[in-house]
């Protein structure tokens, strides 16, 4: 049986985190035999969208594709990087008008290709088209090239993440959540076939409430007044999984949740 192996590392936060990724990501990649990485990038220029400069630094760490969600138009450039390139993703479920592309298939080697494909959650988030169709409407068309297909859904319901992972099992390799930066325990290769985790988790500085200085947080909710909330440096950890897959099923063998501490 020939299999793939898939690392996707969780939202990965500021500098801090894009440091975490150059140190981390070249050793982890040979120890565990990683033939392709997915990164969710979209608070990894200052702590809220994706610059050129940024998703460079992420490649040259070894990243093969950078995911998104809700911020990822939070920087003025991100408009014109999406059109340059279709290795940083934009959900899918955006309106079709939003440049860039929201799936893509990338050739790993001159056998296997891989499908990626981002989406957004719509409990507690941005109004956006339905992920459970839109998905479903481009599961035919990857199919034709690939029987691979990874799905980030950038989302905030618990439920609506294990919907989609129940509503997929079988149609798809993997669905990946992320979005509130807290790995879950709760990663599983589903009856069917498709592996499953809830969140992966944040990649950045745990000292922090959710990637960002605790006392600054703990002050915009104490007195519900606006102000700076910095990217927090301290405890610089990479949440990630990696997901081992089938190349003539296209289904999971199976699925381990990475935690690594940097200092």
């Amino acid at each position: 049986m020939s299999t793939i192996r898939i690392l996707v590392v969780g939202d990965v936060v500021g500098e801090p985190g894009r440091r975490v990724c150059h140190e981390v990501l070249p050793s982890l990649q040979k120890e565990e035999k990683i033939d392709f990485i997915i990164a969710n990038g979209e608070n990894v220029a200052g702590g809220s969208g994706i610059t050129k400069r940024t998703a460079e630094e992420l490649f040259r760490s070894g990243v093969n594709v950078i995911t998104s969600g809700d911020h990822i138009f939070k920087q003025k450039e991100a408009r014109q990087l999406l059109q340059d390139t279709n290795r940083v993703l934009r959900p899918a479920n955006f309106p079709h008008v939003s440049p860039g592309y929201g799936s893509y298939v990338y050739k790993v080697t001159s056998t296997v290709s891989i499908g990626v494909v981002n989406l957004l959650g719509r409990v507690f988030l941005s109004t956006v088209d339905c992920p459970f169709q839109k998905i479903t409407d481009l599961i035919d068309e990857l199919k034709q090239r690939t029987n691979i297909i990874i799905v980030d859904f950038h989302a905030e319901a618990t439920s609506e993440k294990i919907a989609l992972g129940w509503y997929l099992d079988g149609k798809v390799s993997a669905v990946v959540g992320t979005h509130t930066h807290v790995q879950t325990a709760d990663e599983v290769v589903l009856p069917a076939g498709t592996a499953y985790l809830t969140d992966v988790g944040m990649t950045g500085p745990f000292h922090s409430v959710l990637g960002r200085e605790v006392e600054e947080v703990i002050a915009r909710f104490v007195t519900q007044m606006p102000g700076r909330m910095r990217v927090a440096t301290e405890d610089l950890r990479m949440n990630a999984v990696i997901i081992e897959i089938n190349t003539e099923t296209g289904l999971a063998a199976s699925i381990k949740r990475i935690q690594k501490k940097l200092y």
